[in-house]
């Protein structure tokens, strides 16, 4: 008993104690300070967001606007086309990102997020059902899809990674994934194509944009990712444990299978209600947890509350970038992620050590 408890605490220490090696950057002092700091920046980026678009405003202009509406042409945009989309991004940027911390420490891939994984495929093919079969067009009604298709398609990658081994095997499950978006994306465009009228409204949509919400859907859609961020930080911990291991997780009081299922639920409606209110939105749950784990370590408690934090402030970037390169037309946030993540995501897998799990 005492040589299993030895050798227990020996394999827990990487993933319970800040490894004496690695300095002072992943003591508990540096990860609050930073902390705090990105708190701060996100501040500033969500008060740069409502001050910056086709028309510029100034500071004084927005405080007043929001603490004094008064139907001024300012107030309008800022009420009308601002606020929601900020508040959109606030709601779906850590949806995304924990969703992705949530599937690279569940499979262990560290190249793998709901969109290489095939999850936001599947809540946009059922959402496509729903609009272009159904006839939906508002999210509060085609957001039950959403999560239904993000749940499926998760249980189904996790099942074909697991054929033959009985565990979640990685490569097998970005192959699945990367197969599954592939089919399912393209039945979905053949609906759209079949339906141009139903789908009008959504080509927006498709391309993956944090505007165009009322707050009335983000009202909706909310208390969902909301459930979704409580079981993410819950289950934190005990992906510690499963991280060295499953038999060594048994041995410290985890459970296997109810960490996976809270996993599989978590996952599904977050990626599942970020999908419907924002549309497919990819590599912010790439990239996120990478560069979250570069600073913090692999500790999932640390990973999944700075990437809470990090994911709407490099959404929100994102969104003003795009509003700041076409301010007429302005560009989809979901673009311009891509052009950012594409070159992110080719470095990462030409590092011959990615960061640990």
């Amino acid at each position: 008993m005492s040589s299993t408890t030895e050798l227990v605490g020996e394999r827990a220490t990487p993933q319970t104690r800040t490894p004496v090696s690695r300095g002072t950057v992943h003591t508990p002092t540096f990860r609050t300070l930073g902390l705090l700091a990105a708190a701060g920046i996100l501040v500033v980026v969500t008060i740069a967001s409502i001050m910056i678009g086709a028309r510029d405003l100034t500071v004084d202009t927005v405080l007043a606007a929001l603490f004094n509406p008064d139907g001024t042409t300012e107030a309008l945009i800022i009420w009308e086309l601002r606020v929601p989309r900020t508040v959109v991004g606030l709601v779906v940027g850590p949806a995304l990102g924990l969703a992705g911390a949530l599937i690279q420490a569940f499979t262990r891939n560290p190249l793998a997020d709901p969109g290489i994984l095939g999850v936001n495929a599947g809540a946009g093919f059922f959402v496509t059902i729903a609009v272009g079969v159904l006839g939906f067009n508002d999210a509060r009604g085609y957001v039950w899809f959403a999560l239904v298709g993000a749940g499926v398609v998760t249980v189904l990658v996790y099942l074909i990674g697991s054929v033959g081994t009985g565990t979640a095997n990685p490569v097998q499950m970005t192959l699945a994934g990367v197969a599954l978006s592939a089919v399912l994306g393209g039945i979905a465009s053949g609906i759209s194509l079949k339906n141009p009228q139903a789908f009008d409204n959504m080509r927006y949509w498709g391309a993956g944009s944090i505007g165009g919400r009322s707050l009335e859907v983000v009202a909706a859609i909310a208390p969902l990712i909301f459930l979704g961020v409580i079981l993410a930080l819950l289950v934190a911990k005990p992906l510690n444990a499963l991280a060295m291991g499953e038999d060594v997780g048994r041995s410290l009081g985890v459970s296997v299978m109810g960490t996976r299922i809270v996993v599989v639920v978590a996952v599904t409606v977050l990626a599942g209600g970020a999908t419907a209110l924002a549309g497919p939105i990819g590599f912010i749950g790439l990239m996120v947890p990478h560069i979250v784990r570069w600073f913090v370590g692999p500790d999932q408690r640390w990973i999944m509350a700075y990437t809470l934090v990090v994911s709407p402030i490099l959404l929100l970037v994102a969104d003003i970038l795009a509003r700041i390169i076409l301010p007429s037309g302005e560009l989809r946030v979901g673009l311009v992620t891509a052009v950012v993540g594409a070159p992110i995501l080719i470095m990462l897998a030409r590092r011959k050590k990615v960061s640990g799990l």
